[in-house]
Formats: structure tokens, sequence, C-alpha cells
């Protein structure tokens, strides 16, 4: 009888602990994100296109949108895998500026005239 409860009691043990220990790893598996807003320098349609379809291969960026009207970006990210100071360097090296950050000089000359700054928006 009284090995019958020190094995209850140990299967109980072993159960809560394999619970707690599933539980933990649940929680470390969801991922925390964060948005951020970038301004930039995109102008129109093709930018907001190269910007979203370059961002997506960013490691841990979820979600891209362009406002063409406010030329911000927005930006959701798992904090685990990146942050916002590397999106915003992704951003300079497809070739538009990233809050203060310039676009890199080579990628920018590589955007079509109406992507460039000076453009009109359109």
């Amino acid at each position: 009888m009284k090995t019958q409860r020190i094995k209850l009691s140990a299967m109980l043990l072993m159960t809560a602990a394999l619970i707690f220990s599933v539980n933990l790893l649940a929680q470390e598996k969801t991922k925390k994100t964060e948005t951020a807003e970038i301004k930039s320098s995109v102008v129109c349609g093709m930018c907001e296109e190269r910007v979203t379809k370059e961002l997506a291969f960013e490691k841990g960026v979820t979600d891209v949108k362009v406002n063409l009207e406010t030329k911000v970006i927005t930006v959701t990210y798992k904090t685990s895998k990146t942050d916002k100071e590397t999106i915003k360097k992704a951003i300079t090296k497809i070739g538009y500026d990233a809050d203060d950050l310039l676009a890199d000089d080579a990628a920018y000359e590589k955007l079509p005239a109406c992507c460039k700054k000076d453009a009109a928006p359109h």
C-alpha cells in the first residue's frame, strides 16, 4: 500500500513536470512581434512592389505595408529574429531612405527613373 502511494506520487510529480516543461516550450515558440513605422523615399507603385517583395526575404519580417501618400513603410517583425535598425538598413540596400539613413548609392542608381526621390508622385 505504501509503495503504491510512492509510485502514485512519483507519477503525479513526473506528469506535473512534463506539463510544466511543455508549457514553457509553447511560450518560447510564441514569438513576440513588433511593428515599426519607417519614413522612406518611396513614390510610386513600383516602389511599393519592390520594397514589399524585397523585405519579404528579410529574416523575421512577417508583414510589410507601404503607404505612398505618407511615404511610411510599416513592417511587422519577430523580435527574436531581427530589429528595426536591421530592417532600416535593408530598406537602404533596396535603394530607399529609411528614417535617418540615406539610400545606398549603388542601389539608388539602379532604381527606375520613376522611383527616384525627385520623381513626381504618380
